[in-house]
C-alpha cells in the first residue's frame, strides 16, 4: 500500500523579520514618520496614541492593532497618556495580506498571547535591544534557544491567520475629539468596580455620559457592547483568581458580584468555552501561570 503525502497549504508565510520592538514611551513622545517596503504592525499595550497612516489620522487605545502596508507613510504621537507599544515589521508577499491594508482591529486574548510570544522569543533570540527605535537590523545572540527565530515567525503567522479568520472591518475614524478619554475613564471605573453588579444606567450616571454615546464609543473602540466588555473584565479577573488558587469558585463569584456560583459558571463557560472547574484542570490554565515556560512542564511530570 503506497502512501501519498499531502503538501500543506501555507497561504501566509513570513519571509523576513526586520524589527521587533517593545517601547515604553513618555506621554510627550512623537515620531515624525517614515515609510518602507515591508509590512508593520503596531499594538497598543497600554495608554493611547495618535497614528497617521497615509492621509488618515486615528486615535488608538489599549488593545488595538493597526497595520501599515509596504510604502505607506506612518507617524505617531502620544496623546498625554504614556503608551506602551509592540511594533513588528516583516516581509510577507502573500496575496492574502491585502486583508490587512488599512486594518485597525482589537486584539483578543489569543492574539495578545501570540504578541507576547513574539516579544518573548525575540528577546531570547536577538541581542538587539527591543526598546531601541534606531534599530534597522536585528542581531542574533551568540547563544539562544533552539528554533527561536522560527517560533517568532510561527507566532506572527498564526496571529495573521487568526485575524484573517475573524474578517473584521477597519474601525471608523475618530470624529469626536477627546472621545477616547471618556472610554478610558469608563474602563477604569469598571475595573475599580468589578465587585459590583453594575447596570448600564449606573455606569452612565456615575460617569456623566449618555447611553447612546457610551455604546457608540465601545462599539467603535472595542467592537462590542458596554456590558459585554464589563462581563469579560469580570471573567478575566476570575481566571486570575483561579490561577492564584486562594479562593474557591463560590468565593470568586461573590468577590466579583455574581448573583450565584451557578450564574458565574454559566457566564464563565460562555466567555471561555469551559467551566471554571474545567479551566482549573486545563493545560490552558497552566500555560497562563506566570513564570511557566514549556521547559518547566517537564519537571512536573
Amino acid at each position: 500500500m503506497a502512501y501519498l503525502p499531502l503538501l500543506p497549504q501555507r497561504p501566509i508565510r513570513v519571509q523576513e523579520i526586520y524589527t521587533v520592538h517593545y517601547f515604553e514611551y513618555a506621554g510627550s513622545y512623537a515620531f515624525s514618520g517614515e515609510s518602507h517596503d515591508f509590512w508593520e504592525l503596531l499594538y497598543v499595550d497600554r495608554g493611547s496614541l495618535r497614528v497617521t497612516a497615509g492621509d488618515q489620522v486615528w486615535e488608538l487605545t489599549r488593545g488595538q492593532i493597526i497595520f501599515h502596508a509596504p510604502g505607506e507613510f506612518h507617524a505617531l504621537s502620544a496623546t498625554g497618556v504614556a503608551p506602551d507599544l509592540v511594533v513588528v515589521s516583516f516581509g510577507c508577499d502573500s496575496p492574502d495580506m491585502a486583508f490587512f491594508q488599512g486594518l485597525i482591529t482589537t486584539a483578543g486574548e489569543a492574539e495578545r498571547a501570540l504578541l507576547a510570544r513574539i516579544v518573548e522569543e525575540s528577546t531570547a533570540a536577538f541581542s538587539t535591544p527591543l526598546d531601541d527605535p534606531a534599530t534597522q537590523t536585528l542581531q542574533r545572540r551568540e547563544i539562544s534557544p533552539f528554533g527561536g527565530e522560527q517560533l517568532v515567525c510561527a507566532a506572527l503567522e498564526e496571529l495573521l491567520i487568526r485575524l484573517i479568520r475573524r474578517r473584521e472591518q477597519p474601525a471608523p475614524p475618530l470624529t469626536a475629539p477627546g472621545g477616547d478619554e471618556s472610554l478610558k475613564r469608563v474602563a477604569s471605573y469598571m475595573e475599580q468596580n468589578l465587585d459590583r453588579p453594575l447596570t448600564l444606567e449606573e455606569i452612565c450616571r456615575d460617569n456623566l455620559i449618555g447611553r447612546s454615546q457610551l455604546q457608540k464609543l465601545f462599539h467603535t473602540y472595542t467592537g462590542g457592547g458596554v456590558m459585554e466588555y464589563f462581563g469579560n473584565l469580570k471573567i478575566q479577573a476570575a481566571r486570575r483568581m483561579i490561577r492564584d488558587g486562594r479562593l474557591n469558585f463560590t468565593q470568586i463569584a461573590a468577590r466579583l458580584g455574581f448573583q450565584s456560583v451557578h450564574y458565574f459558571s454559566r457566564r464563565f463557560r460562555k466567555v471561555t468555552g469551559m467551566s471554571p472547574s474545567e479551566y482549573a484542570r486545563s493545560v490552558k490554565m497552566l500555560s497562563e501561570l506566570p513564570g511557566v515556560s514549556p521547559d518547566d512542564s517537564t519537571n512536573n511530570v
